[in-house]
């Protein structure tokens, strides 16, 4: 009996033991990941190339943005490999990471897809966007339906995935074009938009109307309210979605992540566009929570975060939150725009754009870097 009280005795030290170790382990992984988080937290900045521009003096600007706090640069270059090269090699050697921006299904200028009317959307008034531009003069957008157009936009990501250096493809204009604007954008059209207009509700092509009707054996054109037809909305969701999923696989092969701007969360996203990002296959996104487009106050910045992040919980997607500096009137009002961010669980946030960063709102960056550190 005594040599039994014994060996509990002993297996109850060694147990107690075990479990403080454990305790101690747990501590430790959670400063661990707490500091792992603190360190991934970046900071970055959309940019617009210029061909016209040296490299001193893209050299100069990225030094800039380097000692102001900024990590990456998401750089539209037209989806001009040369171009793209030439600024990887500078933005290197200032330590920046870079993003390959390209304008994915708005594709205005796009000298291949003029070629080719055919592909472009088409809206419930008949309306083709090749030649009839809803909103502004810059949105042509292509069919993703469409085996050719798609085809299209799709070996223009895989051209950007084997340019070597870059972090990720990062598409734009991922989407259809807005069923409903922004309301603080609806003055600048003169618009009132209480219904999904037909002149902005797309696309109705005959490749889109051919495929829905082989699945669901009914013409989106013969339908008394296109507005609650779940169906022909869930099949335009599906469009962009498969789209993006083609797109990752492809920049996978090509050792490179894939990443999106997109709209402040995927209710609203869904709603307004078309877009329904947290069922994409995708690596990252950075949701354009431009609050003054909406009407909203800065802390609208962490209550669309945290709605982003919510959705994405169950996938390994990070969310970036994207900011509009224009509405901002101080430094200030951008550091608290930046801890709303970060406080909702963002891993990042992205300003648009990099010629507004001013000298002020570069020194806060550095600041509030400096402290999450």
């Amino acid at each position: 009996m005594r040599r039994i009280t014994t060996y509990l005795s002993l297996f109850l030290i060694v147990v107690a033991f075990a479990g403080c170790n454990q305790k101690e382990r747990k501590q430790e992984t959670a400063a661990t990941v707490k500091s792992a988080d603190m360190g991934d937290f970046n900071f970055g900045t959309w940019i617009t190339s210029n061909k016209k521009k040296s490299n001193a003096d893209y050299a100069a600007e990225f030094k800039r943005y380097k000692a102001g706090g900024i990590d990456e640069l998401l750089i539209n270059t037209a989806t001009d490999v040369k171009e793209l090269e030439r600024l990887v090699a500078i933005a290197s050697k200032e330590g920046l990471k870079v993003h390959a921006w390209m304008w994915a299904v708005n594709r205005p200028g796009d000298t291949i897809a003029q070629k080719h009317p055919e592909w472009y959307m088409v809206s419930r008034d008949g309306k083709s966007c090749y030649d009839t531009w809803p909103y502004v003069n810059y949105y042509q957008w292509l069919c993703p339906t469409r085996e050719a157009s798609r085809n299209h936009i799709l070996s223009l990501v895989e051209r950007m995935a084997k340019v070597e250096g870059i972090e990720s493809v990062h598409l734009d204009y991922i989407r259809f074009p807005d069923i409903f604007l922004p309301i603080g954008l609806l003055p600048k059209y003169n618009l009132t938009q209480d219904t999904e207009m037909a002149e902005y509700d797309f696309c109705y092509c005959e490749a889109c109307i051919s495929a829905f009707e082989k699945i669901h054996h009914k013409n989106p054109l013969e339908s008394t309210n296109t507005a609650i037809d779940m169906e022909w909305k869930n099949f335009r969701l599906n469009a962009i979605r498969n789209l993006v999923n083609d797109a990752y696989d492809i920049v996978h092969k090509n050792n490179k992540k894939l990443t999106a701007a997109v709209f402040p969360y995927p209710e609203m996203a869904d709603h307004m566009v078309r877009q329904r990002w947290d069922k994409w296959n995708i690596d990252a996104v950075y949701p354009m929570i431009y609050h003054g487009f909406y009407n909203e106050e800065i802390d609208w910045i962490g209550y669309a975060t945290k709605q982003g992040v919510t959705d994405l919980e169950s996938k390994n997607v990070g969310l970036h939150t994207g900011v509009f500096l224009p509405p901002f009137t101080s430094a200030e009002e951008l550091k608290e725009a930046i801890h709303y961010a970060k406080d909702n669980g963002a891993k990042g946030v992205t300003f648009f754009d990099g010629p507004q960063l001013t000298d002020a709102y570069l020194q806060t960056i550095k600041e509030i870097k400096g402290s999450f550190n």
